[in-house]
């Protein structure tokens, strides 16, 4: 029997799904397509002769009263006719009105009636052949459409089953090895090193429970040796810690040095006799990365440190050293996330780059929109115009959309760009508010604005500022009722200004208010029209200015976001 780690299950887990999801995909574009193509021949062929056959008879219609006008618009249409032949049958009767109109032009207005009835009976063919054309290819679409339904809803179905399927077994297939793992831990941790785990799998689960049995013999024979065993343990520990590449560094209970591996001893630019059994504070005097490491308790900014010739980026992580409730030290070990970092930075200037490289033609769409919706150009019926509004609100919400990755970038590579000035925040509000009247008139949503008496000008970069609050309309708008109110209110906090934005919409769940400043985070079963960055990016620009910003909310009474700038 063929064993699959769990990484190769998922792996193929996962490539099913997807190949699904674009078989899926691949159907329905087909099918759109498809019924794309036949709507354009009926609309292309069929309702044109039908369009030329009525202007035939309205020539006719006039034939007595205005003869030149009426064979000129006959002649023009019979030729566009005579192009556009599609049909079985049509090429006969297009010949036969041809040869009786030129019949017509030769006869005088008094003897042409026959022929004028004639002609009429030859455009009705040609009419009755286009609309029956028209029911058929309806019908024939009318069909695809079903059974192209009929195969979606086929492949949907056991796309499904198999999902289904996969989350009732999966969870069960991870959660019932790591509960086997949790209670031996626990029977280790009661000193009952005899227990044993026993998976019966060819997969990182059997390897990890292969790795807790001989834990647990080490562990058994440590308990039942003698001093000798313990010295050799130790010496195969030390070896251990000094073959691994993360810097690791232990203390006592005193903050004396322990143990440091070679790497941390190389990181650190000192000598092993400089550093193992001195205390520790006493050597982060002179050394700014153990003072660093010693002192930034919590910190989980990465350390930048010179390491393998080039910058390098470590994380911190602190592990507590208990003996009966009681701290008898700690370990201190650096993770190397260079390459992690490195391939951060490559994605954001990816996403900087690509953002950029889209706003021009995006712009360049929405002119052209505008230039089609413009009279001038051209007059545009009702399908036409609203087929280009809809044009225009997906680059406009592009637009935004590559502006706020533009200044996610910023955010994420620490280059956000400020212009510190003396500004009114009265100023502020009026071009916010000036910015989304027109979103707000569209909603009937009323803006209410109350100021406080003898505000002073705030510190700040008005340009990130009215972009906040752009953003927090802009939110509030979206999830307000038609015909509510906003109310947009600024006071005065002892050395800050704080402005706050007032909705009466659904109100956000108090178990999702401390994420909603987190990057790509939205509220489930919401407005998902957004990247979910606003908030994100709304966070970074106020706190860079020295300022805060939080959210209250209640459900069903609405959500109020604000935040304060420094005052002059």
């Amino acid at each position: 029997m063929i064993k699959l780690r769990i990484k190769t299950k998922l792996a193929l887990a996962l490539t099913f799904f997807f190949f699904m999801i674009v078989l899926i995909g691949g159907m329905g574009l087909l099918a759109i397509n498809h019924l794309a193509s036949q709507s354009k021949d009926i609309l292309k062929a069929n309702y044109e002769s039908i369009e030329y056959a009525e202007n035939m008879q309205q020539a006719l219609d006039k034939y007595e009263v205005y003869r030149a006008d009426a064979i000129n618009m006959f002649e023009k249409n019979l030729k566009a006719q005579e192009n556009n032949i599609t049909e079985i049958g049509e090429q006969d009767a297009t010949t036969k009105v041809r040869d009786m109109f030129e019949q017509l032009k030769k006869t005088d207005t008094i003897s042409s009636t026959t022929l004028v009835k004639k002609l009429r009976a030859g455009i009705y063919v040609i009419n009755e052949l286009n609309t029956e054309a028209i029911v058929r290819k309806t019908n024939e679409t009318q069909n695809a459409t079903e059974k192209a339904n009929i195969y979606l809803a086929i492949l949907v179905t056991v796309t499904l089953l198999i999902s289904f399927s996969f989350l009732v077994n999966f969870p069960g297939y991870i959660a019932n090895p790591i509960q086997k793992l949790t209670e031996g831990i626990k029977q280790i941790a009661n000193k009952n090193y005899s227990q044993r785990i026993y998976l019966q799998k060819g997969d990182e689960f059997g390897e990890l429970a292969e790795a807790f049995n001989s834990m647990a013999e080490k562990l058994d024979e440590y308990h039942n040796s003698n001093l000798a065993k313990i010295i050799f343990e130790k010496k195969r520990i030390d070896t251990i810690i000094n073959g691994m590449k993360d810097p690791i560094i232990g203390f006592d209970e005193r903050k004396n040095v322990l143990f440091a591996n070679a790497s941390a001893i190389r990181v650190l630019g000192l000598d092993e006799k400089e550093l193992i059994g001195k205390y520790g504070p006493d050597i982060a005097l002179k050394n700014d990365l153990l003072r660093s490491l010693i002192n930034s308790n919590g910190s989980v900014t990465p350390l930048k440190i010179y390491a393998d010739n080039k910058e390098s980026y470590f994380t911190k992580e602190t592990l507590k050293i208990m003996a009966e409730s009681q701290s008898i030290g700690e370990v201190i070990m650096l993770r190397n996330i260079t390459q992690f970092k490195e391939l951060d930075l490559a994605k954001t200037n990816f996403i900087a780059t690509i953002s950029h490289e889209l706003k021009t033609p995006i712009s360049s769409i929405k002119m052209s929109t505008k230039l089609l919706s413009d009279e001038r150009i051209g007059e545009t019926n009702q399908e036409q115009r609203e087929l280009i509004s809809h044009i225009k609100d997906d680059c406009d919400r592009l637009l935004t959309i590559t502006s706020e990755l533009l200044n996610m970038t910023q955010v994420e590579t620490g280059n956000i760009h400020l212009k510190f000035q003396p500004t009114s925040p009265k100023g502020i509000i009026e071009y916010a508010i000036a910015a989304i009247k027109l979103q707000a008139e569209q909603r009937r949503i009323e803006l209410e604005t109350k100021y406080e008496a003898n505000l002073p000008n705030v510190i700040a970069d008005a340009e990130k500022t009215v972009w906040v609050m752009i953003n927090l309309l802009s939110n509030a708008i979206r999830y307000s009722p038609e015909q509510s109110k906003i109310i947009i209110e600024v006071k005065q906090r002892d050395k800050s200004v704080l402005f706050s934005i007032k909705d009466f919409g659904v109100g956000i769940e108090e178990k999702y208010l401390p994420k909603l400043f987190e990057k790509y985070f939205q509220v489930p079963e919401g407005n998902r029209s957004g990247t979910g960055l606003g908030l994100a990016i709304s966070k970074e620009f106020i706190e860079a200015q020295n300022g805060k910003i939080g959210v209250e909310s209640n459900i069903g009474k609405g959500s109020m976001f604000y935040f304060t700038l420094p005052t002059s």
